[in-house]
């Protein structure tokens, strides 16, 4: 088939610096990217954890980046929708939508944190069956359904229903995705299974693809968005070395909370995260021997969990755009020819 290879940057907005200096850093990589001709900019949204994501209002963010920017798609990745009122999430993207002149991208999951489900009074056990409640609700405002008393969104906004996707770790949620018509967001790590250890994340997440694909409905276009982390540097020494500093703040971490003994080498941390680093010839290696990029439509690729300083985000953009992506099959606004 005749796939439109997109190229997404993501940020979970972690630079290292108070939360107006992660915003004002985070919109500056956004429009950098826009510059070097990324297709898409997407943020996360979480709630509390400032070492996990900075971001719990991504509607507010994205509105100013919108007017800061002219081309490059916004996109949620994701909006935990268990913790929101569905109809105020249609109407915030129906407004911030119609502002960027149609460019929202809306990303959709059911979260995992269940210290925040406890904060907003709600029993993480149930994240699911409320997901799935307000996804349906969701829905039906943007496609202009009656909600529940008879009333209709405004503003309308009928385009955003075709263009939901969905964040899962697994295949039933992959085939749930793909029996909607959205698309599937495939995360740039996933825990292996017990005892299975050293499956790679394209042996995890092909079966995902597999399922998604056979679950479409006739006539519609697959959407693949693979999130990866990738960090290029023009030397090998210095990826390596601000690795040591990024993955090493996150070891700390870890190791603190329990979830790691804290003597993890940088090497063992670039493996179980799946982190794509080194030069630019490295990092295209490393891609290409993924089995899942070749697949997706979408590329978005993401500096956590190295979480470098500011100037070298922006390189690695840079690198990414101007190298990385093309040796991959991705030209700005190009087409790419794919067996099916």
């Amino acid at each position: 088939m005749t796939v439109r290879k997109r190229l997404g940057f993501f940020t979970r907005v972690l630079d290292e610096v108070g939360p107006a200096e992660r915003y004002r850093l985070a919109t500056e990589q956004i429009l950098h990217a826009e510059r070097c001709g990324f297709d898409s900019a997407w943020v996360a949204q979480h709630h509390f954890h400032e070492h996990e994501g900075g971001l719990p209002a991504p509607f507010v963010f994205l509105a100013q980046v919108a007017a800061r920017t002219q081309r490059i798609r916004l996109g949620t990745g994701i909006v935990t929708l268990p913790l929101e009122l569905p109809i105020r999430v249609a109407e915030d993207a129906a407004v911030l939508d119609l502002v960027s002149g149609g460019r929202l991208e809306m990303g959709i999951g059911p979260g995992g944190n269940p210290a925040a489900f406890r904060a907003f009074g709600l029993d993480p056990a149930e994240r699911g069956a409320i997901f799935n409640n307000n996804a349906a609700l969701l829905r039906t405002a943007w496609e202009g359904g009656a909600l529940p008393g008879g009333d209709r969104l405004y503003p309308p906004a009928p385009g955003l229903a075709g263009r939901i996707w969905q964040a899962t770790f697994t295949v039933e949620g992959a085939r749930r995705a793909g029996a909607a018509g959205d698309g599937l967001m495939l995360s740039r790590t996933q825990p292996r299974p017990e005892g299975a250890e050293g499956m790679t994340l394209a042996d995890i997440q092909n079966p995902m693809v597999d399922a998604y694909l056979a679950a479409l409905p006739a006539g519609c276009a697959p959407r693949i968005l693979a999130s990866r982390s990738v960090f290029a540097a023009d030397r090998r020494e210095e990826a390596w070395r601000l690795a040591e500093q990024g993955l090493g703040r996150f070891r700390d971490r870890a190791a603190a909370q329990g979830r790691a003994t804290g003597r993890e080498t940088v090497e063992e941390m670039v493996a179980t995260f799946d982190v794509h680093l080194g030069t630019v010839a490295e990092v295209v290696a490393s891609l290409q021997a993924d089995g899942v990029i070749d697949r997706a439509t979408e590329l978005a690729v993401q500096v956590h969990s190295v979480d470098p300083p500011h100037p070298h985000i922006l390189r690695s953009l840079e690198l990414v755009a101007g190298q990385v992506a093309p040796a991959l099959g991705w030209a700005p606004g190009g087409i790419r020819s794919e067996a099916a």
